[in-house]
């Protein structure tokens, strides 16, 4: 029950964090962002020469997107090979192979016409309305991914879990914690 209390309070205060937000970069004309806000973005990769895809990541410096069986076993993929960099959101160009097969799938593929739920996580070693902001601009730069590629924004649903679930206790825990769940929706 405390955990369920401390979990409202935390939703809470992002809320109230987030409309005071808003509300400086409306009444500021909302040119510049603050220092530590990361960003969102899918930047397509320069034409080069295939890679081979990365293994799972090891290091502290790397985090996984996470793939619903249900997805995986559907559109054919054998396991998922996308990484973000430690406190960013960025997605890699050396990972966008399996996100792109994944968004083929729901395009024309076996999914198609299906809800892809993208869940953004970070590990708890910042505070907890930082870690609610990345975890969303991870999910929101893996929709920016999926849009590029022609999927519908309305069968995109993207939301943050901060470090609600985060498990590790050091950095190969942290690693693992900082992902994008991908999810089937309706």
């Amino acid at each position: 029950m405390t955990r369920t209390r401390t979990t409202a309070r935390r939703a809470s205060a992002l809320l109230g964090l987030l409309c005071t937000a808003s509300a400086l970069a409306v009444a500021c004309g909302g040119d510049k962002k603050p220092a530590q806000q990361p960003q969102a973005q899918y930047v397509p990769p320069p034409q080069q020469q295939s890679q081979p895809p990365l293994p799972p990541p090891t290091t502290p410096t790397q985090s996984s997107i996470s793939i619903d069986d249900a997805i995986l076993k559907a559109c054919g993929i054998a396991a998922p090979k996308a990484h973000f960099a430690f406190d960013s959101a960025n997605v890699q160009s050396q990972d966008t192979s399996t996100l792109d097969q994944v968004a083929r799938c729901f395009i024309s593929g076996p999914l198609k016409g299906r809800t892809l739920k993208l869940v953004g996580h970070a590990d708890p070693r910042g505070e907890t309305e930082y870690n609610f902001v990345l975890g969303n601009s991870r999910a929101d730069a893996v929709g920016g991914f999926m849009r590029s590629k022609g999927m519908d924004n309305a069968k995109i649903a993207t939301s943050s879990r901060g470090e609600l679930d985060a498990t590790g206790m050091d950095e190969p825990g942290w690693a693992r914690d900082r992902r994008v769940d991908l999810l089937l929706g309706n």
